[in-house]
């Protein structure tokens, strides 16, 4: 069953990296597919034992993939609509990677400006 639902992670994933493949080449497609590169390594987790570290370990570049996305929705989107969505799904995704953090007993990052608060967004992709 686990193999089953891996399997149709890789095949979303497939789909949408190829929806982003066949965008207008350049920074959004970049981004986005960067965002998808990062977040699909991230998630192939070899199983410690410990179901909750495991929950979480597979979560964050989860997480971080949609902040990365929804930093290039607001880079290079036009809809405000949407780009209010992403602001939201910003601080909502940021806010449980730091729960899930104090829940297994892991530091949380030291502070920095968000996504959307100006400066340079290349720096937050890069890590």
């Amino acid at each position: 069953m686990r193999r089953r639902y891996w399997m149709l992670g890789l095949t979303a994933s497939a789909l949408l990296t190829g929806a982003v493949a066949a965008a207008p080449a350049g920074g959004y497609a970049s981004m986005v597919a960067a965002a998808m590169d990062r977040m699909m390594a991230g998630m192939m987790v070899k199983p410690s034992g410990d179901v909750d570290r495991d929950f979480v370990t597979m979560m964050l570049p989860h997480h971080q993939g949609a902040i990365d996305m929804a930093v290039a929705e607001l880079r290079y989107g036009h809809n405000e609509q949407l780009k209010r969505i992403a602001q939201e799904i910003i601080i909502d995704q940021q806010q449980e990677i730091a729960a899930m953090k104090l829940a297994i007993g892991q530091p949380l990052p030291p502070s920095t400006p968000a996504p959307t608060q100006g400066g340079d967004h290349h720096s937050h992709m890069e890590h």
